[in-house]
């Protein structure tokens, strides 16, 4: 009678053991953390909003075209009339030769000169697009936003602007050779400047 009662008694403590132990699986799944909201990841950065706009509006641009084009028959062509179309939405006075004020870059009255958009807003939407066309599968060497025609296009943009407003764009100054580690021997530094040709000795003679 004992025997039974002391297996009876182990039962119960495995049973026990059991659903204590299925009950700890259940809270630990239930402590698992939650998704993370859309909310919480990180906003874009303000380039980076900036061209995915741009990039939607070109897509938009080509649903609308007549006959609808595909991006993957657009040419340096299309980007043209792209810019070109833009320019009703400019808000840039581009006086034109006849105007008493072309070249002047403060006019002291209004003119009937057109408004077009400024160089330097073209010049970055491209470079925009440009990214953009290859983020989303295109081929370097077939973006039509780096064409030479729009190259072209962009410079013949800049000079005439330049004139008619009577401004100068200045060109983006190339950023300064890096310093050399300091971990290098005088014996390094001195090959570098006779390789570059501007070191410290170079001048006396």
């Amino acid at each position: 009678m004992s025997a039974a009662v002391a297996a009876a008694a182990a039962a119960a403590c495995v049973s026990s053991n059991s659903s204590s132990h299925h009950q700890s699986d259940r809270s630990v799944s239930l402590t698992l953390p939650p998704p993370q909201p859309l909310s919480s990841l990180p906003a874009l950065s303000r380039y980076e909003s900036q061209k995915r706009r741009d990039w939607n509006t070109f897509g938009q641009y080509l649903k609308n075209h007549r006959p609808p084009l595909a991006l993957s028959r657009c040419s340096g062509a299309h980007v043209l009339e792209f810019l070109k179309y833009l320019d009703q939405f400019g808000k840039t006075k581009v006086h034109t030769q006849n105007c008493a004020f072309f070249g002047h870059s403060h006019p002291p009255a209004p003119c009937p000169c057109p408004l077009k958009q400024a160089w330097g807003s073209l010049d970055a939407l491209i470079g925009r697009l440009r990214a953009a066309f290859e983020e989303n599968g295109g081929q370097s060497e077939m973006n039509p936003f780096g064409a030479r025609a729009v190259r072209l296009y962009l410079r013949e943009v800049r000079d005439t602007q330049a004139k008619a407003r009577g401004i100068v764009y200045e060109k983006k100054k190339r950023k300064k050779p890096q310093q050399l580690p300091q971990h290098l021997t005088a014996t390094d530094g001195n090959h570098f400047d006779q390789q570059g040709g501007s070191g410290s000795g170079s001048g006396s003679g």
